[in-house]
C-alpha cells in the first residue's frame, strides 16, 4: 500500500492539491474513493463516534468471515514538524491516537476480537506519505 499510494501521489497529484489548504482531508477523501469498491465486503465508515472520539476511516467485514476479511481502522496525520521528527514519529501518533481514544469499542460492541482488527496510521507530508 505504501508503494501504491506513493506512485499515485508522484504521478498524478499536484503539490497543491496536498499544500497548506486541509492537507489530511483531501488525503481522506482520496482513500475513500480507493476503497469505495469493497462495499460489497466491507460497511465503510468515515468521521464517526466510538470510544472516546471520531476515527478517520473504519471498514468494518459483512461476512462472518471475518478472520478472511478483517475489520479496519484509518487514522490520517499531517506532520506536525514542531512535535514529530519524521513520518514514522507521525505514523506512531496516529496509531497511538487510536489506541488511547478506544476507537476499537464501536467494533468490540459489533463481537470482534482484537485480532480481528487491524489499525493504520496514515502520516502526511505534502507528497510524501507513509502508512504503518
Amino acid at each position: 500500500m505504501n508503494y501504491y499510494m506513493n506512485q499515485i501521489i508522484m504521478t498524478t497529484f499536484s503539490y497543491f492539491d496536498v499544500g497548506q489548504n486541509e492537507p489530511e482531508r483531501f488525503y481522506h477523501g482520496f482513500v475513500l474513493g480507493l476503497i469505495a469498491d469493497q462495499t460489497d465486503i466491507y460497511e465503510i465508515r468515515s468521521n464517526r463516534e466510538s470510544g472516546f472520539a471520531r476515527y478517520d476511516v473504519m471498514m468494518i467485514p459483512k461476512i462472518k468471515e471475518t478472520k478472511k476479511y478483517p475489520a479496519i481502522i484509518m487514522e490520517f496525520k499531517v506532520r506536525n514538524i514542531k512535535r514529530e521528527e519524521s513520518l514514522e514519529d507521525t505514523v506512531q501518533t496516529a496509531l497511538t491516537q487510536i489506541k488511547e481514544k478506544c476507537y476499537d469499542a464501536e467494533l468490540y460492541d459489533r463481537g470482534l476480537k482484537k485480532e480481528e482488527i487491524h489499525h493504520y496510521g496514515f502520516a502526511f507530508e505534502g507528497k510524501k506519505v507513509l502508512i504503518g
